[in-house]
């Protein structure tokens, strides 16, 4: 029998503000708030004020590293200067590859309602940072679903998902950092035991309800709470309530991280290039 995975963590996000006003909950990646190797950040959005998100993001660069926004409710513009325009709606996820540089907004296609989603930031291997930037909409009718024999219904963002009994893969494979991104939604008394790869790093943020991990401690998280998990071991997790949880895992890089606000390199050189190229109209 393999051991369960360990409970590394719980920590719970701390309100921040991005972009022209955006009113965020950083769950990874503000200050204290370690980065897991490949992810370098995860905001929630959500808020049914417009003013806490009608300012949006107005242009800005990246250089890098992927970022993936999933979208739960509302309605967000891209744009950017390589001619690229999406609407992104509600199940829909935007996934952006920032490699050498793009420069883009994201601004809300809404003056009232509810605006709710995430947005991670995936890190690129040292090889690809400055490869060639890709952008691509996946609308929700795209992106696999399926309902386990427990009743758990699974949004197969990225990478594989397989519980031994169903096995599919989601609408985004990605190389070297191998990403899995899962929405869970655990109805009352449901439980589900998802494989992951020994080695991966793995992360639960509980964005409703109340989360078990029965075999990892018994320990219940409540929402607004990420757990960080040993790299190894099984999964088992479990809601005697209901819950809503993301899944993120993925294959560390092992390489140094030197961030200076939207570029992300390996050494300091490379971010003082990264702003050179910024100020001269270079950055892609």
């Amino acid at each position: 029998m393999t051991d369960p995975r360990r409970i590394l963590s719980i920590q719970p996000g701390q309100p921040a503000s991005d972009g022209a006003g955006v009113r965020l909950n950083r769950v990874i990646g503000g200050p204290g708030l370690e980065r897991f190797d490949p992810f370098l950040m995860l905001d929630e959005f959500s808020s049914n004020d417009p003013d806490d998100y009608i300012a949006g993001f107005p242009p800005h660069p990246h250089r890098g590293f992927e970022t993936i926004t999933y979208m739960l409710e509302g309605r967000m513009r891209h744009e950017d200067h390589l001619g690229n325009v999406g609407l992104l709606g509600s199940g829909g996820v935007q996934w952006m590859t920032a490699a050498r540089g793009i420069i883009h907004s994201e601004m809300p296609e809404q003056e009232s309602g509810a605006m709710r989603g995430f947005q991670l930031w995936l890190n690129l291997p040292a090889k690809d940072k400055l490869g060639e930037a890709g952008y691509r909409d996946i609308p929700a009718q795209q992106i696999p679903r399926l309902t386990t024999s427990a009743g758990v219904e699974v949004v197969v963002i990225a990478g594989q998902f397989d519980d031994g009994e169903i096995s599919q893969a989601g609408a985004v494979q990605r190389p070297h950092t191998e990403p899995q991104l899962f929405d869970l939604h655990l109805p009352p008394g449901s439980r589900i035991a998802p494989r992951l790869a020994d080695g991966q790093r793995v992360m639960l943020y509980v964005y409703e309800g109340l989360l078990e991990l029965p075999e990892a401690s018994k320990q219940a998280v409540s929402a607004g709470h990420l757990v960080r998990l040993t790299d190894e071991g099984q999964l088992q997790l479990a809601s005697a309530q209901g819950a809503r949880v993301l899944l993120i895992a993925g294959t560390p890089l092992r390489e140094p991280i030197v961030q200076y606000g939207p570029f992300v390199m390996n050494s300091r050189e490379e971010i003082e290039q990264a702003l050179r190229d910024f100020r001269d109209g270079a950055l892609a």
